[in-house]
């Protein structure tokens, strides 16, 4: 996310905002890596919105440039269907059961269509986290609406209330499919199963291409000393990574970790 090939992703537009969001935490301790910061936001956000506690481990270290990071194209695209959401997601080890429940994290935040280009939220209360998302997938009407930039979504409006509530296509799919729809079902109607599942599966999702010892310790390769690396403290306001990320506006702040390293490699 420091670098433009994955934070300025159209598929991550807005995300900028929460990364800046935490950039006072560095401040105060500069030792975290952003790749820690940003997972362990994400578990401790979840239980203090009432989620569940997921289990967290450190350990990650910065990326030190942007040479390993995966192309474009692998992140989830809300105006697709069913078999677009298994292309993505089998592909990184989920199963259906774990894709669906990776989907209740609709139960917070909204969508800006400055930013993904559909716009509304998924539940009434966006800052709380429950199995809201699919009781309303299966009770409510939705319909579809086109958005003045020409994107399709569903959308269910409540004269009474005049609340507007929003579903991605990839949210109506997984009522259409059968295999989606009995897991959708089953935590529609049992909030402490999806609570369960889903805390195995965003523990398994901020886990993925990370390698442990017995003891808990990181082994990627990526780590060349060994030890535990964090990248200087970013710019404190929300811009894409093209013109705000350490490796693309001087000095950089990979920089010192790149000449780190190139002296310790000089001694091997």
């Amino acid at each position: 996310m420091r670098y433009e090939a994955e934070g300025g992703d159209p598929a991550n537009a807005g995300l900028q905002h929460a990364r800046v969001f935490l950039e006072p935490v560095k401040e105060k301790h500069p030792w975290i890596t952003y790749a820690d910061l940003w997972t362990l936001a994400g578990v401790v956000a979840i239980k203090e919105m009432d989620g569940p506690s997921i289990p967290w481990k450190g350990g990650r270290t910065d990326y030190v440039d942007d040479s390993k990071l995966p192309p474009r194209g692998r992140l989830p695209d809300g105006a697709k269907g069913a078999d677009h959401l298994r292309w993505i997601f089998n592909r990184m080890g989920f199963n259906d059961q774990e894709l669906v429940a990776l989907s209740g994290a609709h139960n917070l935040g909204r969508c800006h269509s400055d930013r993904s280009g559909f716009e509304g939220k998924w539940v009434n209360n966006p800052t709380r986290f429950s199995n809201q998302y699919f009781r309303l997938l299966l009770s409510l009407q939705w319909k579809k609406k086109t958005l003045k930039n020409g994107i399709e979504q569903f959308i269910n409006y409540d004269k009474d209330t005049e609340a507007e509530l929003m579903m991605l296509p990839t949210d109506i799919a997984l009522t259409q499919d059968k295999s989606f729809r009995r897991w959708v079902e089953l935590y529609a109607r049992d909030k402490e199963r999806f609570f369960a599942d889903f805390t195995k599966v965003f523990e398994k999702l901020i886990e993925l291409g990370i390698q442990r010892d017995a003891e808990g310790r990181i082994t990627n390769s990526d780590n060349e000393k060994g030890g535990y690396h964090a990248a200087p403290k970013k710019k404190a306001t929300p811009s894409n990574p093209a013109n705000s990320t350490d490796d693309k506006v001087g000095p950089s702040d990979g920089e010192p970790l790149k000449q780190e390293n190139k002296t310790f490699r000089a001694r091997l």
